[in-house]
Parts: C-alpha cells; sequence; structure tokens
C-alpha cells in the first residue's frame, strides 16, 4: 500500500499543478458564467478522467489477471514508470527552457473564456484531459501501479477515485473559496493567479527533476537494470 501511494502521489500532484488548466479554472470564475461555467468545466475533465478508469481498468485488469495467472506480473509497470521518468524530465526541461506547453488549449479558446456557457465549458474541460498527452500519461500510470497493488475491485475503484480526487483537488479547492466566499472571491483569485503566473516554471522544473528521477530508479529497479 505504501509503494502504491509513493506512486499515485506525484502523478496526482504533477495532474494537479498545470499552469494552463488551473488558469482556466481561475478565469472562467472572473467571467461573466461564473461559478457555473467553472464547475462545468471541473466536471469535464472529472467525467473523463472517470471514463478512462472505467475503460482502461477493464483493460489493466485483464492483463493484470493473466499475468497473475502466469505467475509473473511481468515488465509493463517498470516500463511504464520508465516512460513516466522520460516524460517528468521532459517538463522539466521545456520549463527550463520557456518552451510553450503543446498541450494546452488553443488560444481561441482562452480569447474566448469570457463567452464561455456552462454547456461549453464542459466540453472544453473534457477536451483539455482527452488531447493532453500528459495527462493520458499520468492517468495510465496510475491505474497500472493500482492493478500492481492488486487490491482488488472495490480497492481499486476507491484508489482511482482517490487519484481523481487528488488531481483536481487544487481546482476543487478554488471552487470551494469561491462558493465559501464569493465576497472575497475575486481578490483570493487575483491573489492565486499571480501567484500562479510566478512560481509555476519552478514548481515544475522542481517536480519534473524530483518525479522523474524517483520514477526512473523505481521502472529500472523493477527491470532488473539497477
Amino acid at each position: 500500500m505504501a509503494d502504491l501511494l509513493v506512486t499515485l502521489v506525484p502523478l496526482a500532484i504533477a495532474s494537479a499543478v498545470l499552469p494552463v488548466q488551473l488558469a482556466v479554472t481561475t478565469l472562467l470564475l472572473r467571467a461573466p458564467a461564473g461559478r457555473a461555467a467553472a464547475v462545468a468545466w471541473v466536471a469535464g475533465m472529472t467525467a473523463v478522467r472517470l471514463l478512462q478508469g472505467l475503460l482502461f481498468g477493464v483493460v489493466f485488469g485483464v492483463a493484470g489477471g493473466e499475468a497473475a495467472a502466469q505467475g509473473d506480473p511481468g515488465p509493463t509497470a517498470a516500463a511504464v514508470q520508465v516512460i513516466l521518468a522520460i516524460l517528468f524530465y521532459v517538463v522539466a526541461a521545456k520549463s527550463f527552457l520557456k518552451v510553450p506547453d503543446e498541450d494546452a488549449p488553443p488560444p481561441r479558446w482562452m480569447t474566448a473564456i469570457d463567452g464561455v456557457r456552462p454547456g461549453r465549458a464542459f466540453l472544453l474541460g473534457a477536451g483539455v484531459v482527452l488531447i493532453s498527452a500528459k495527462l493520458w500519461v499520468f492517468t495510465l500510470g496510475a491505474m497500472g501501479a493500482i492493478e500492481e497493488a492488486a487490491l482488488g475491485a472495490a480497492g481499486a475503484v476507491g484508489a482511482f477515485l482517490a487519484f481523481v480526487v487528488l488531481a483536481e483537488s487544487i481546482h476543487l479547492a478554488i471552487l470551494a473559496v469561491a462558493f465559501a466566499a464569493p465576497s472575497r472571491a475575486d481578490v483570493l483569485l487575483a491573489r492565486s493567479s499571480d501567484l500562479l503566473a510566478r512560481y509555476s516554471r519552478p514548481i515544475l522544473i522542481a517536480l519534473g527533476l524530483v518525479f522523474g528521477t524517483w520514477f526512473l530508479l523505481k521502472g529500472l529497479s523493477g527491470l532488473g537494470v539497477i
């Protein structure tokens, strides 16, 4: 269980701190449609993640059952960890070199935020998760780790739901502030935007290096290289 946590938590944190998605949540809350659009945006991201869990959970479950029947967990989990390590290093390098995020929503989406209604915001949230290669890898890595932990059906579902909540924890916290303290929300959102703009780059660099090294060592160990 501890081994599962040290895999899931980094993946959830990496999913949660992506600057562009957080910026969209903040911008939507300050747009005319306000809280309804922001909730729909987060709901769209959640819906796709749950669908990924449903579809690929079945695939991982079948693969895990076959591996267990052969008495060999196979190199799949370790290979995924190496891929995750490479991805984290790429994120750190791109952040250091100030390379634009290829998974960011198209510029026309960002410029149209003020006019986005809840229905379109839902589709935007779903689309961002669908087109983001990083989020796909993070989610598939989480499901692979959950399957490797052999928690049983109920435990696996609970672990994946916990991953989804952690992956969206900052978005949920921003929404909670908007609902709990609407009179102060504008000031808090403005401060959050400033902090995000100021510190997102060093945070991504640090996370990429730390988590990349962790997953690389873990994956190479699982493959028997070290």
